[in-house]
């Protein structure tokens, strides 16, 4: 496997490997996953290292406007061109995915996108979407190659339209199924799987969690823990997320696609961090994943909207203003 990433954590990560911290039910400490003692190899490098044909699948798992970044536009169009299957781990579903929903006019979302050009080389059927579920931190007084899981569940991944690509998910799926990790104690089960589904809506159950969550940890002048954007006011909490809920349903979800607001919410008891897109606001940044404005424009289409998402959707916008109007005065 091998992992592009910056100068810095690829040297890192090439002469100590990285770490994974994960708690575990029924355990007072979590456990520690260090890549060293693992079976088969990890290596590291830049943009420039790696030639997309070597391999059989490929990761997407930075946040959107990364990929208009020098160095990484040209990596992600080589890319496209190797015509490898693509999984994407993001909260913001790559452009050619949503290419994928039958009725949804892709075109018109473009504006959700910090540089949606970089998704143009793209065959949608080549590309499908993994929701990243389990929260993760990188603890600040940790070097960068240390993870620390602060929310163990599963990654939840769509099917490709090729069934030969679909087999290599399953067997993932069914690799990790089988891992036990070496504990102390014995051989213990870890809580992170990967599960594979033959609805291409899966993943877009993170839209409610993010609209009703993540993007309402964003406040006027600062930012509050996602626990507190939930519960502070759990029925408009419930509103946002229920509209999602049913913008998702509109498009051809079903039920057991989606997550209930009752277990997001239990869910949402352990959150005691804001969101990255808070944080990234709050440390100066002039972009971020603009998953709220993808959920108001699709809803848009389907001739809905919701004052609550509007709302969000106007503070992001302002206080991205804020921050690109501070950084021009440096």
């Amino acid at each position: 496997m091998k992992l592009v990433c910056l100068p810095a954590e690829a040297d890192l990560i090439n002469s100590e490997g990285f770490r994974v911290r994960m708690p575990v039910r029924g355990r007072a400490q979590p456990v520690e996953i260090d890549s060293r003692k693992l079976p088969g190899k990890v290596s590291a490098g830049g943009t420039g290292d790696v030639n997309p044909a070597d391999y059989d699948l490929i990761g997407l798992a930075m946040q959107e406007p990364q990929y208009r970044s020098p160095g990484v536009r040209e990596l992600l169009s080589a890319v496209a061109r190797s015509r490898v299957p693509c999984m994407s781990i993001m909260n913001m579903p790559p452009l050619p995915y949503l290419k994928r929903i039958p009725g949804l006019d892709a075109s018109a979302l473009k504006a959700a996108y910090t540089d949606a050009s970089v998704w143009d080389e793209f065959d949608p059927g080549l590309l499908t979407l993994c929701s990243p579920d389990p929260q993760a931190i990188r603890p600040p007084d940790e070097k960068v190659n240390v993870l620390q899981v602060t929310l163990p569940t599963n990654f939840k991944v769509a099917r490709f339209d090729a069934p030969k690509y679909n087999e290599m998910l399953r067997e993932l799926e069914r690799d990790v199924d089988a891992v036990r990790f070496q504990a102390p104690e014995g051989a213990i089960e870890l809580p992170v799987k990967l599960r594979v589904s033959d609805s291409i809506f899966v993943p877009l159950a993170k839209w409610s969690m993010l609209l009703a969550g993540n993007y309402r940890c964003i406040t006027a002048d600062g930012m509050r823990t996602a626990q507190e954007a939930v519960h502070t006011d759990i029925e408009e909490s419930r509103s946002v997320y229920n509209f999602v809920y049913d913008v998702c349903l509109r498009l051809g979800a079903r039920d057991e696609d989606l997550v209930p607001f009752e277990k997001y919410a239990a869910a949402a008891q352990s959150l005691s961090r804001p969101a990255s897109a808070a944080r990234a606001l709050q440390n100066g940044a002039q972009y971020i994943e603009r998953a709220d404005k993808l959920v108001q424009l699709v809803a848009r289409q389907l001739g809905l909207r919701h004052p609550v998402i509007d709302r969000i959707v106007d503070l992001v916008d302002t206080r991205l203003h804020a921050n690109r109007e501070k950084a021009a005065t440096k």
